[in-house]
């Protein structure tokens, strides 16, 4: 395993094998590409650290999945055939653009653990923290309180973020993925942790119906006594799942 440097120098990904690279991975909000290690033995593999995390700089800009699908988009003239694209969470969502804007240039999808869909309307601030924002604006809440509010409501993943980071996650938390869901060509795998709390499995089949109605093909497998980080907690499924898709 060594890292290697990507589209001049803008990404930074661990390298797996000896050989030409036939598989992507990308991973997780607050992770970097090394979760990938354990299943990649045995595999030709690049396995990106997306922008913001481990070796990668952040953006300059505030981005959502489609913009960073666009980031990683110039490591596939990396690749002599279509990889097979691993996605976990977040690098779930940015698979799924990554293949809907490049599908000729993708092989088959894997995805585990991505927010693909909202189950429900999404959340509206309450009127009360619209009331401090408002405070906060016009100075009458000084900006360290107004950071202590945001971080006591927020996620551990909000918490832990700042600067443009935290407004990509806030971005991107509040996208959903139906129309690239619809345009995949690609063949998707949809390995999913029975236990996964974070995204619950139901995710995962609304993801295969939306595939499978607009015509693509789709399997969802569900692993018993696996929570969400799958790659760490399950990685033998995810080689198993790639030794596949690589002989097809």
């Amino acid at each position: 395993m060594a890292l290697r440097a990507l589209a001049d120098g803008a990404l930074f990904a661990e390298a797996y094998g000896d050989g030409p690279p036939r598989v992507l991975a990308l991973h997780g909000w607050g992770r970097r590409g090394s979760d990938f290690a354990p299943s990649m033995a045995g595999f030709d593999a690049l396995a990106v650290d997306l922008p913001g995390f481990g070796a990668t700089p952040a953006p300059n800009e505030v981005l959502g999945a489609e913009g960073y699908a666009a980031l990683v988009a110039p490591v596939l003239e990396t690749f002599d055939t279509p990889p097979v694209v691993v996605g976990h969470s977040f690098g779930g969502r940015i698979a799924v653009c990554l293949a809907a804007a490049h599908p000729n240039r993708v092989g088959s999808l894997v995805i585990t653990g991505a927010p693909l869909v909202r189950l429900g309307p999404g959340q509206s601030p309450s009127a009360a923290y619209r009331m401090l924002r408002f405070l906060n604006k016009i100075g009458l809440i000084g900006d360290v309180r107004m950071e202590e509010i945001r971080r006591s409501r927020g996620s551990a993943d909000y918490r832990a973020a700042t600067g443009v980071m935290r407004d990509i996650l806030v971005k991107v938390i509040n996208e959903s993925y139906e129309p690239q869901l619809k345009e995949l060509q690609n063949r998707v795998v949809l390995l999913w942790g029975e236990d996964d709390h974070e995204v619950p499995v139901t995710v995962a089949e609304r993801a295969l119906r939306i595939i499978r109605q607009a015509g693509g093909t789709a399997e969802c497998e569900v692993l018993p006594g696996v929570g969400h980080l799958l790659p760490t907690q399950a990685p033998e499924a995810i080689s198993r799942v790639l030794a596949e898709e690589l002989e097809s």
